[in-house]
């Protein structure tokens, strides 16, 4: 029986946690820093991103955003209260931000239409080949994996290194600056809020997770897990890839020309 992990530490502390939390997390480090070294944050700082790239990034990553209190709605139907101390807080914790995610998917129209993509566009047109590999994904683990996987793929690796390329983006004064100011506050709504708040939302998913696994859960979900976790940051690899793919091709194609 596993003997059961309750929090003494501050939350966003990676010792707060069990040793096996801390190993897993420093096994995904190196691909989670590729997702933040993708350089589709830079090239959006630096207003290099073209017109297509951008289209690409709003609509590849719409389908995610849309869905994404579905993901956590089906987690959510894993739980059942009073069955342990960890549905209990998965599903109070669950209840509580679905609620939070309720506006940000028009939060997420508002900053696309702020960077030249209309609402009619990318509500009613498909999103780029290829750039469907996250939603996929987020959908198959939180419909058919454990309520520790589900969350540890979605509320605690996404949210978290989303929170960190947000805050990279959002604190740039020339990105703010090439909103019209009459527009940018709505704009960057969803920037600001995901750069503030998911600040402390993947530690308490990983805080939930450790919960419901308890002090020492076997080698073999340990390293499921961390699959989960490298799997989301790879695919917000490949989505960034996809999303500046074109550009690439136009380069690749006037170097050759030159």
């Amino acid at each position: 029986m596993s003997i059961h992990f309750e929090r003494t530490g501050p939350l966003t502390e990676l010792t707060s946690y069990p040793q096996w939390a801390q190993d897993m997390v420093a096994d995904c480090a190196k691909t989670k820093a590729r997702v933040l070294d993708h350089e589709i944050w830079q090239m959006m700082i630096d207003l290099e991103l073209d017109h297509e790239s951008t289209r690409n990034f709003m609509k590849g990553l719409w389908p995610f955003i849309e869905r994404f209190p579905s993901y956590m709605a089906l987690n959510l139907l894993k739980t059942r209260y009073g069955r342990s101390t960890g549905d209990n807080m998965a599903r109070r914790w669950l209840v509580r931000n679905i609620r939070v995610e309720q506006n940000h998917a028009e939060y997420w129209i508002n900053w696309a239409e702020g960077a030249g993509v209309s609402r009619d566009e990318l509500l009613n047109t498909d999103a780029p080949h290829g750039t469907d590999g996250l939603p996929r994904w987020c959908e198959e683990v939180s419909s058919r994996g454990t309520l520790a996987a589900g969350m540890i793929a979605t509320n605690y690796a996404i949210e978290g290194v989303t929170g960190e390329w947000s805050a990279m983006v959002y604190k740039s004064t020339k990105y703010q600056e090439s909103f019209d100011p009459s527009i940018r506050v709505g704009s960057l709504r969803w920037l600001h809020l995901h750069a503030d708040y998911d600040d402390t939302h993947p530690w308490e998913a990983l805080e939930i997770v450790c919960t419901i696994m308890g002090m020492n859960p076997s080698v073999d979900d340990v390293t499921h897990l961390a699959e989960c976790i490298k799997r989301s940051y790879v695919s917000m690899i490949l989505l960034g890839d996809r999303c500046i793919q074109r550009q690439w091709s136009l380069g690749m194609v006037n170097d050759a020309a030159a």
